[in-house]
C-alpha cells in the first residue's frame, strides 16, 4: 500500500515485554504503558501471550478491539508487508515478542527493515534485554563482544563450537554470548565444563529481573566445584578466555 497524500504516516513501535512473570511496570518505563494504551494494531510472536501481556499492562483496554498479526516461523512471508498497512492510514503499529526486546534474538527484524524501506518511522522503546543485562552484570569485556544465538545441539559439534568461541575470545579479547533452550541448559553446562580451559571465565545469568535471578562469573575450575541446576530456567551464557 502506498502512502496516502496529506495523511500522516503512523510509526512502528518496538515494544519490550518482561523476561518472566513480573509486574510489567516494575521493569518497563511508563512510556510503554502509554504506547499500549493507544495502539490497536500489534505484530506479535504469540497471540495468546501478547493478549495476556497487554491486559497486564492496561487491564481496561478492550481485547475485542485489538488487531494482532502473528510474526513467527509459521508466518507466510508474503503476508508480512501488509502488517504495515495501518501505518499508511495514520495508525501506529506495535511489535511485541515473547520476552524482552523485539528484533534482538527474537522475531521483528524483517518487519523493521520493511518499515525503513517504506519510509515508516521506527521507534525502539527502552526495556529489558537479556543480552545486555547479562553482559552488564558479568564483569566481562563490554567493549568487544559477539552474540551467537544457539550452539549446535549435537554434543560433539557443540564442544567443537565452544572451543572455537574460546579461541576467538582469546585472539580478539572478546566476550562470547550464547543461549540455549532452557530444558537443555544442564547439558550445555556439562559441555562447557568439559571443553573450556580451566582459567576461562564463564558467566551464567539466569532468571534475569526475576526474584530467582542468578548472575555469577567464575573460572571453569571454580564452576567445577559446584555445578548449578538450571533445568528449564531461561539463561544467558558468556565466556571470556
Amino acid at each position: 500500500m502506498s502512502k496516502k497524500k496529506g495523511k500522516k504516516t503512523g510509526a512502528l513501535y518496538l515494544i519490550p515485554t518482561t523476561l518472566g512473570d513480573t509486574e510489567p511496570l516494575e521493569v518497563l518505563p511508563l512510556s510503554v504503558k502509554k504506547a499500549i494504551e493507544r495502539i490497536t494494531y500489534f505484530i506479535v510472536e504469540n497471540e495468546k501471550s501478547a493478549r495476556r501481556f497487554i491486559k497486564k499492562v492496561h487491564p481496561r483496554k478492550s481485547q475485542a478491539s485489538l488487531v494482532l498479526m502473528p510474526l513467527n516461523k509459521f508466518t507466510d512471508a508474503s503476508q508480512i508487508p501488509s502488517f504495515l498497512d495501518p501505518c499508511f492510514e495514520g495508525q501506529d503499529v506495535g511489535v511485541v515478542s515473547e520476552a524482552g526486546s523485539p528484533a534482538v534474538a527474537d522475531p521483528g527484524a524483517e518487519v523493521v527493515m520493511l518499515a525503513h524501506e517504506k519510509g515508516i518511522r521506527v521507534i525502539p522503546m527502552p526495556g529489558p534485554s537479556s543480552l545486555l543485562l547479562a553482559l552488564m552484570g558479568s564483569g566481562l569485556n563490554g567493549q568487544q563482544f559477539a552474540f551467537h544465538g544457539y550452539l549446535p545441539i549435537d554434543g560433539s559439534d557443540r564442544k567443537k563450537k565452544i572451543k572455537e568461541l574460546e579461541k576467538e575470545s582469546r585472539e580478539k579479547d572478546q566476550t562470547q554470548l550464547f543461549i540455549e533452550t532452557p530444558y537443555r541448559n544442564n547439558s550445555l553446562i556439562r559441555d562447557l565444563l568439559a571443553a573450556l580451559s580451566k582459567q576461562t571465565r564463564l558467566c551464567i545469568a539466569a532468571d534475569l529481573t526475576l526474584p530467582t535471578e542468578i548472575i555469577s562469573t567464575k573460572t571453569i575450575d571454580e564452576w567445577r566445584e559446584e555445578v548449578p541446576d538450571l533445568h528449564k530456567r531461561p539463561a544467558m551464557f558468556l565466556i571470556k578466555a
